[in-house]
């Protein structure tokens, strides 16, 4: 017999600031020490990670910050809080890596996005240095020129 696939389409929650705000540079994949009632939550679509970040604590253990997992709907007094530090699970030699790099001024590690792989949470995390406002006036400019480009040629057409 043939496996059943499951049609369950899980939400990716995303940092819709990160690619404005930031240069993004190298990408790692982590995974997230999460508890039941946040993994149910993220399965239903329930999280923000706009405002938040990644640090890398003096005993090397780095934390996510500010992500906010809406509480179950069904879960009971036992519910987790919705703003608590989750542990980001990496390599060592990753962790070093990162901490290396934000070492350096003005970097900093952003999370991009939260999905599950293989039933497990994952965080996508970049090293980004934040950008000048004139950085973010020149990327809306490229893409305006970009979209006037592409109007025209299907114009012609």
């Amino acid at each position: 017999m043939s496996k059943k696939k499951d049609n369950k389409r899980v939400a990716d929650i995303r940092n819709p600031k990160a690619a404005r705000d930031y240069e993004l540079g190298e990408r790692f994949e982590a995974g997230i020490a999460l508890t039941g009632t946040e993994v149910k939550a993220l399965r239903n679509g329930r999280g923000n990670i706009a405002d938040a970040f990644v640090r890398i604590d003096s005993d090397m253990i780095p934390t996510l910050y500010h992500a906010h997992i809406s509480e179950y709907d069904f879960g009971n007094t036992h519910n987790h809080n919705p703003y608590r530090p989750r542990k980001i699970l990496l390599h060592a030699k990753e962790i070093r890596r990162l901490a290396e790099e934000t070492k350096v001024g003005g970097k900093t590690i952003v999370p991009l996005k939260i999905y599950f792989a293989h039933g497990l949470a994952k965080l996508l995390i970049a090293v980004g240095k934040g950008k000048k406002l004139y950085d973010k006036r020149a990327d809306i400019k490229k893409r305006d020129d970009e979209r006037t480009i592409r109007r025209a040629l299907g114009r012609r057409r």
